[in-house]
């Protein structure tokens, strides 16, 4: 069972699309598996072949728990993807890796599935039976939340437990003067029909998969007690689901799509999120977030990382606010961006640089 995302726990296998014997190629969709939030497409990650289905439709199991096995292309009997240190601990205290499904990127085996698979075999030592606990009184039962709603926060709940216990967290905020951007997104769409216009959102998140060129420590993971690097930039975008709470999917390769490209990628993963149709990379993928609330009201926005992620951008209303330049004092269109960043993989130097970077990217559209 992949991990599909850091507030996932277990997920109920659905349905699958292949058989034992089947040849796979990577993205192939093979299962469906039910999470807390939505239905979600599990792909493939590795060409192969599968030998063995080992969890039926309607199971619901642990991440890390079996699903099936595959065998890589010319890999041997038995091989499996997992970080150094994953192979390091498993030998050191006798786990087969094989027994585990990785919830790293690309289902990688990390350490702290080792270690889970550990401390889920250790037997603690007996201990004196506890004194009975005499009966709570009897209360009326709460009225439950509709099913769906719970399932939803829950989820969101333990994902922002477990990023404010792990993450430390520090924040970064500029303002941003968004002349030239609306000036040039205003050209762009001027002849244009409505359904093909770009919004502004749009825009924010080409400059922020940009802006990593400057800082590339800003992408990726903190996996293993350190940082793990990606060269893709996938901007998870944070999306309100009508029912309550949000899902994070992924848009790849943002910083090499034309404009109009991520546009279109845009409204496709927000009306495919909101109608329970995502691809498990779309959850896993993201490699830095970018939530925006400025249609909400908001000004500025202060998130929460989403592990095993280390940095999050956040974006507020575009408004009209005093601007001083060149000694000359006017009235612009002022966007308020804010950087929450993992003090562990980088510092208010590198984030403060990023955000400097996201300034004059913004300040030069044409360049995007």
């Amino acid at each position: 069972m992949p991990s599909l995302g850091a507030d996932m726990t277990t997920g109920t296998l659905r349905k699958w699309y292949v058989k034992p014997g089947d040849h796979v190629s990577r993205g192939d969709v093979v299962a469906v598996v039910e999470t807390e939030k939505a239905a979600i497409d599990v792909e493939i990650y590795e060409a192969g072949v599968i030998e063995q289905l080992v969890a039926e439709p309607g199971q619901q199991l642990p991440v890390g728990g079996v699903l099936a096995t595959l065998r890589a292309d010319g890999a041997p009997r038995g091989w499996v993807r997992a970080s150094p240190a994953a192979r390091k601990l498993a030998r050191e205290r006798g786990i087969d890796l094989a027994a585990i499904t990785g919830s790293g990127p690309h289902g990688a085996i990390e350490r702290a599935d080792v270690e889970r698979i550990t401390a889920a075999t250790e037997v603690p030592l007996a201990a004196p039976a506890p004194p009975p606990i005499p009966p709570p009184p009897t209360l009326p039962p709460p009225t439950a939340p509709t099913p769906e709603r719970s399932g939803i926060r829950h989820a969101i709940a333990l994902a922002t437990a477990r990023s404010n216990r792990e993450i430390p967290h520090y924040y970064l905020e500029t303002r941003i003067d968004m002349r030239a951007s609306l000036l040039h997104l205003e050209q762009l769409n001027a002849q244009r029909p409505i359904r093909d216009r770009i919004l502004p959102a749009a825009l924010l998140l080409k400059a922020v998969a940009r802006a990593p060129a400057a800082v590339p420590a800003l992408n990726g993971y903190w996996l293993d007690d350190g940082p793990q690097l990606q060269e893709g930039i996938h901007l998870g975008v944070a999306v309100a689901l009508r029912q309550g709470g949000l899902v994070i999917p992924a848009i790849h390769d943002v910083d090499t799509r034309p404009l109009d490209d991520v546009m279109a990628a845009m409204r496709d993963v927000i009306t495919r999120a909101r109608a329970g149709r995502l691809k498990s990379s779309e959850v896993t993928d993201a490699t830095i977030t970018v939530t925006n609330l400025g249609d909400l009201g908001v000004e500025t926005v202060y998130g929460v990382i989403y592990p095993p992620q280390i940095a999050l951008v956040g974006f507020g209303r575009i408004t009209e606010q005093p601007w001083a330049d060149a000694g000359m004092l006017g009235i612009r269109p002022v966007l308020h961006a804010t950087l929450a960043a993992d003090h562990r993989a980088t510092d208010g130097h590198q984030g403060a640089q990023f955000l400097t970077s996201l300034a004059q990217l913004l300040g030069a559209p044409q360049t995007l």
